[in-house]
């Protein structure tokens, strides 16, 4: 299991009474006995006119919007607070929101951070929640996306695996997805499923061009065999269960909502790796493109090792000067 102490949890909206997220963490930080910072960025610009950014009227403004965020995050941590969570809350004025939150999330020590990412089906989810992509790809800490309102109770947690490391993905990168998924099935009293999409066929460059029906049935039957192998190990080491090891040829977009529907999962564990330029456009990214997939919540864990290159200092406000107008 993995050792989740401190959770960061990002309040988009803190005039909301209520949120999922919230939610999620009242079961989470009282089952794992985690401390919890409630954490709030204000990326909106400030307006002054070119002769207040001297004086005191930049500081005034700031405190001013920091202590009525403060209240409302105070009052979503009495809510924890009285379940005997640990709480503290932060507000600052940093941009852009998802460089907000992992700076946060190092200054906090948080081994997890848990934001609310309501499922929503678009033609281009990339383009519409820059936001969340951005904290999934560069985010060193696992991001817990909570899409629903539905609570835990014994959840079902499905962790998606590729042993066969496909696009070059980091080795250790299965071992975390396990673990955790471990770490959240137990404390919850859950259980954890294990999930392999793998290409049933060779390259067609080797495959004859004339061969039978047998010997496709054949192929296919040793491929699986194949990939049975490739997860025993581990997954015997997890006591994963037979009836729990879910492998199955097809393109990993398509197995993995179907196995999470298969055994109404509540989490989905995945794994993401950061890519940029050509490369990214051409193989794309399984994690991302399930995330309007899926109902259930989905949890992005990165290999080990990996470090992520936002600057440590938060930016402070956007300050936007405006020409002082004559006889003002």
């Amino acid at each position: 299991m993995y050792a989740i102490n401190r959770i960061l949890v990002a309040i988009k909206d803190t005039t909301a009474r209520t949120t999922p997220a919230l939610d999620r963490t009242a079961q989470l930080a009282h089952s794992l006995g985690a401390g919890v910072c409630l954490f709030h960025a204000i990326p909106e610009a400030i307006y002054l006119d070119a002769t207040q950014l001297e004086g005191p009227a930049l500081a005034r403004l700031e405190e001013h919007a920091r202590r009525a965020h403060t209240r409302r995050l105070e009052a979503m941590a009495r809510r924890l607070r009285r379940r005997r969570i640990e709480v503290t809350t932060a507000v600052t004025f940093d941009y852009p929101t998802h460089e907000a939150v992992i700076r946060a999330a190092a200054r906090y020590e948080a081994s997890l951070i848990i934001v609310d990412s309501p499922r929503a089906a678009h033609t281009a989810p990339w383009l519409l929640h820059f936001t969340d992509w951005e904290l999934l790809r560069n985010s060193s800490v696992p991001v817990l996306l909570v899409r629903n309102h539905k609570p835990y109770r014994r959840p079902q947690v499905l962790a998606a695996v590729d042993p066969g490391h496909a696009f070059a993905k980091p080795r250790d990168l299965n071992d975390e997805i396990l673990r955790f998924a471990d770490t959240l099935a137990k404390p919850l009293h859950g259980a954890v499923h294990a999930v392999y999409a793998f290409n049933p066929l060779p390259p067609p460059a080797t495959r004859a061009a004339d061969g039978s029906r047998a010997e496709l049935r054949d192929t296919l039957r040793a491929a699986a065999q194949h990939a049975q192998a490739e997860l025993e190990p581990r997954l015997s080491q997890l006591r994963i269960p037979r009836t729990r090891r879910h492998v199955l040829a097809g393109f990993p977009v398509d197995v993995i909502r179907y196995v999470a529907d298969d055994v109404a999962a509540d989490i989905v564990v995945m794994g993401a790796v950061a890519r940029s330029g050509l490369k990214r456009l051409l193989i794309g990214n399984t994690a991302e493109r399930m995330l309007d997939r899926l109902s259930c919540d989905v949890l992005i864990v990165k290999p080990r090792g990996f470090r992520n290159t936002v600057a440590r200092a938060p930016r402070g406000p956007q300050v936007i000067a405006a020409p002082a107008l004559p006889g003002y």
